[in-house]
């Protein structure tokens, strides 16, 4: 996978849907809403320029580093579909039973940097 390419979907996609919630959502949404949004958004970013560098690092090392390495971007990519999709679903009256993938997403993230690390 070209994480590279999958870290500047997402964070394209995190400065289109702050812009969506800066200038649309504000007038839509609840404060405790748009703060969860905006939550999600921000740590959709954050992974997005993480597996950026996931990519820029994985070109450097050899094939044995590079596939440790891919653990780490499955987790991030996951993370941020768990954690940040699962608020984007919630906060716009979408099914309870995603709750939960919430902080499975957060973990995801956790993994990730501790295997990073």
């Amino acid at each position: 996978m070209n994480w590279i390419s999958t870290g500047a979907i997402f964070s394209g996609l995190s400065v289109m849907l702050g812009a969506m919630g800066a200038h649309s959502l504000k007038n839509i949404l609840t404060e405790k809403n748009l703060s969860a949004f905006q939550t999600a958004t921000d740590y959709m970013g954050y992974h997005g320029l993480a597996l950026i560098l996931v990519g820029i690092v994985s070109l450097q090392l050899s094939d044995n580093g590079a596939k440790a390495l891919r653990k780490v971007g499955i987790l991030f990519s996951v993370g941020i579909l768990m954690f940040s999709g699962s608020i984007y679903i919630l906060i716009s009256d979408g099914p309870r039973f995603f709750g939960p993938a919430t902080p499975l997403g957060g973990l995801c993230f956790m993994l990730g940097w501790f295997i990073f690390a």
